[in-house]
């Protein structure tokens, strides 16, 4: 016996060992289908453009800056968030139009398309962590509890990571009747948590599942996977294009830019209204998330290059992950939609509108805001744009003028 076989038992019992959050490995039938997927090679799944997944740069430079007090009080809202008082009452009734959204912070949204309920990615659960007592918090409750939320058709899940993936909000949906549309790999967690495998649909990139007359397709994104200390990048992630009859939505789950999102336009798109990644960016990982230019960038190719439909800015205002300022990402988005003209929603949390009709326009994050940088995206500064003069930083409160 080799050193080598002594430890391949150890490690699988270390892997047995695991606590539940972490979830499971791909095993069996389902590893076998991730070996013969053409989006994997080398060990591990692939990216569509080369992305580096670690953050970059010095480790020691980056923690003086995410670490530093005045830096941390502007991560954090300033006030208590106003998180939309009627989300239930409001959706007693079906949308008007056949399409309504009701965004309940970071990256979960509530579809309501033809008739049919979509969930994407929700997270209900207090922190974005394996942990009970350590890991990212939540900066506002949950509007409703999922208990209320009534029933789903399909879960849609991005990616494995914790803030797009929560272990307790699971398990409460594994005991519903809904059915989980996931990215390859990542059933082997839900399985581990309580669902049943026949109601898992689980896709590869442009891989497409029907439920209950809505077409669900998993498009590829540039990003990451992992639960672990290790990343095996055994799980895919990927961005989804919803139809049905009469309406397409698409929800980008976390990803960096990259010209495909033209190619899922011209396949999927046109779409009445994309939820899109603004947020938790870094200079530290520009290849796995999008800052609002990059993300506006991406709803426009997503509608064939030209202003179409509405863009719902996601992944930012409820997790503290990235080292910008808390509403940066919405002060950012809402100056690119407005350089593009292309129409934005900016609701509370839990706060349900339709593409169709009135659009939440409110900048209502300024009330509750730290002063920030201001407009720094704007600023030709080194930092910000390449090449670019120093030019003299200030404050603004982002509850006055801009």
């Amino acid at each position: 016996m080799t050193g080598a076989d002594y430890f391949v038992p150890f490690r699988t019992k270390l892997r047995s060992m695991r606590s539940e959050p972490f979830g499971a490995d791909p095993a069996g039938a389902r590893m076998q289908r991730i070996l013969s997927s053409p989006n994997f090679a080398d060990g591990v799944f692939q990216n569509p453009l080369g992305a580096r997944t670690r953050p970059s740069g010095s480790t020691l430079e980056f923690a003086k800056i995410y670490f530093q007090k005045e830096q941390r009080i502007r991560r954090a809202p300033a006030g208590t968030v106003p998180v939309h008082a009627t989300t239930l009452a409001d959706l007693a009734a079906p949308p008007v139009t056949g399409l309504r959204l009701t965004w309940m912070g970071h990256s979960s949204v509530l579809a309501e398309i033809d008739g049919r309920r979509v969930l994407f990615d929700p997270v209900w659960g207090e922190r974005c962590s394996p942990f009970p007592f350590a890991g990212p918090k939540r900066l506002h409750p949950v509007p409703v509890p999922l208990a209320t939320l009534g029933p789903v058709d399909v879960v849609v899940i991005s990616h494995d990571h914790y803030d797009h993936l929560d272990l307790p909000t699971i398990r409460a949906l594994a005991g519903t009747d809904t059915v989980f549309a996931v990215p390859l790999g990542v059933g082997a967690h839900l399985e581990r948590w309580g669902v049943a495998p026949d109601r898992l649909r689980e896709l590869d990139w442009n891989e497409t599942t029907k439920v209950n007359g809505i077409s669900l397709t998993a498009t590829p994104a540039r990003h990451f996977c992992g639960r672990g200390l290790r990343n095996n990048q055994h799980t895919l992630w990927a961005s989804w294009a919803v139809s049905g009859p009469e309406h397409r939505i698409y929800h980008s789950g976390d990803t960096g830019y990259f010209p495909g999102f033209r190619d899922i336009g011209a396949e999927h798109g046109p779409f009445d209204a994309t939820m899109i990644q603004i947020g938790a960016y870094s200079e530290y990982w520009p290849d796995i998330h999008m800052t609002p230019a990059e993300g506006m960038r991406a709803h426009l190719d997503l509608q064939g290059g030209r202003p179409h439909g509405v863009m719902l800015p996601i992944h930012w205002g409820t997790f503290n992950l990235a080292p910008h300022a808390w509403a940066e990402p919405a002060e950012w988005t809402k100056d690119a939609a407005e350089e593009a003209g292309q129409a934005a929603a900016f609701p509370r949390p839990g706060e349900p509108f339709e593409p169709a009709g009135t659009l939440p326009v409110d900048p209502w994050w300024r009330a509750v805001s730290a002063p920030m940088a201001a407009a720094r995206w704007r600023t030709a500064t080194p930092d910000t744009v390449p090449g670019g003069a120093p030019v003299a930083r200030r404050d603004l409160d982002v509850a006055g003028e801009r």
